[in-house]
């Protein structure tokens, strides 16, 4: 019989001089240019890189109302008047505030509920509120491409946990008709509202009449939507009018509103639930009076910012189209996401899509690359993200950059028969 004892390492510290893990080899190299790349902390749609202005497709400012001066003004005035530590300790014990529960009280009505709860970051929420609701004997079905706040929030709950097709209805029906088979509890069906990694939506339309048809609930993680999608920006539920089939509906402050923390809503009873058993809220500071005060005041900014929404709408459209005329295949998401898809062999991907990205940065375009396992090995993949800030000329410029570095590297972008299955296989087609 092997001796198996040579290959086990008692030391849990051990892992750490390796390069295991999520980006090994950049983390033994130290690499701060395809991860963690340092930069100011003001964000903006020009922002300096290595000593490079850079044109920043890669910062979740939608609307541009990071530096907003009347969202600043409301900033200076709370930390005059509060400080930037209160209120002290959990809403649970010392840290509730009136400000809090009117702002959450404009939060439910804006999205069309009877209550909502606030979250110090969107992913404490998602994972807060999915962990506080399901048990043992209920059951989670979950959208394979789900952000991993909901995969956490999925596993860190006691039930049982099923994926389906992104975005796949017969997928998500079939799963349905199983666990409905032999099911003890509830289940609950959790997707995003847009995909922040692809840029299409969710079919809520469809996904919430199959949740009605088999019994179960839903929940939304509408972090790219909030803002952006709907009327007034009220979400990607309120895009497709089934508002109000979604039975949990969450926000995050963390893209259209350039800030941080998130939100539930839903019924009374579900919202106090949560309120009472979200660890990671219950267990955790109260968000702070400087955010709670400079969020409503961009909360009015956001409700009344269709000509933001608007002027987004059409540099995501110019940019998206100025790239398909290069002959780049951009994603089919509806949204304002900007996802480019680049066939390139297995063997060349990590040497190529290197290449890719350091010439653009090198010329002041500053775009982010994703690869497998995210998406099917043999595609690289820019995402990138429009603002309501960058203009018509930082379009042409970003498209010019990326015609030369297409050019000068030898980038094919056609996309054969396979290639765009493997697409396809990424939206769930």
């Amino acid at each position: 019989m092997a001796d198996d004892t040579a290959q086990i390492n008692p030391d849990i510290f051990a892992k750490c001089d390796t390069d295991a893990g999520y980006f090994g080899k950049q983390r033994i190299a130290g690499d701060h240019y395809l991860t963690r790349p340092v930069l100011p902390p003001v964000p903006d749609r020009v922002m300096e890189f290595q000593g490079k202005s850079q044109i920043m497709w890669s910062v979740n400012n939608y609307l541009g109302l990071a530096n907003h001066p009347d969202v600043l003004a409301v900033a200076h005035e709370a930390i005059d008047r509060f400080g930037v530590s209160s209120p002290m300790g959990s809403r649970m014990m010392s840290g509730n505030s009136p400000y809090h529960l009117e702002f959450e009280q404009e939060l439910a009505e804006f999205a069309q509920k009877e209550a909502a709860f606030l979250f110090n970051y969107g992913y404490m929420g998602v994972t807060g509120t999915i962990s506080s609701l399901v048990g043992p004997d209920d059951i989670i079905v979950m959208d394979k491409l789900a952000h991993a706040s909901i995969v956490d929030g999925a596993f860190m709950s006691q039930g049982q946990v099923r994926i389906f097709k992104h975005n796949n209805m017969e997928s998500l029906e079939q799963t349905l008709k199983r666990v409905n088979k032999d099911r003890k509890g509830g289940v609950l069906v959790l997707t995003e509202g847009v995909y922040g990694m692809t840029g299409d939506l969710a079919n809520l339309a469809d996904t919430t009449a199959l949740v009605r048809k088999y019994d179960a609930r839903i929940f939304v993680d509408d972090a790219h939507g909030w803002g952006v999608m709907g009327e007034q920006g009220r979400g990607t539920a309120d895009h497709f009018g089934v508002q109000d089939e979604v039975d949990i509906y969450f926000g995050t402050f963390a893209k259209s509103f350039a800030s941080i923390g998130g939100f539930s809503a839903s019924t009374k009873p579900v919202v106090e639930w949560i309120t009472y058993n979200a660890r990671t809220q219950v267990f955790a500071k109260s968000l702070p009076m400087v955010y709670v005060q400079t969020l409503r005041k961009t909360f009015e900014l956001v409700k009344a910012g269709d000509a933001n929404r608007q002027r987004l709408w059409n540099i995501s459209n110019g940019l998206k189209n100025g790239l398909r005329d290069l002959g780049f295949y951009v994603g089919s998401g509806e949204s304002p996401i900007c996802s480019v898809f680049v066939p390139i062999g297995a063997e060349e991907l990590e040497k190529v899509g290197i290449a890719a990205v350091s010439y653009l940065r090198d010329r002041g375009v500053f775009v982010t690359a994703i690869t497998y396992p995210v998406i099917p090995l043999g595609l690289l993949m820019f995402r990138m993200i429009p603002t309501a800030l960058h203009t018509e000329e930082d379009v042409e410029n970003t498209v010019r950059i990326f015609r030369e570095m297409r050019d000068t590297i030898g980038l094919d972008p056609t996309m054969s028969g396979d290639d765009q299955q493997k697409v396809r296989k990424v939206y769930g087609k």
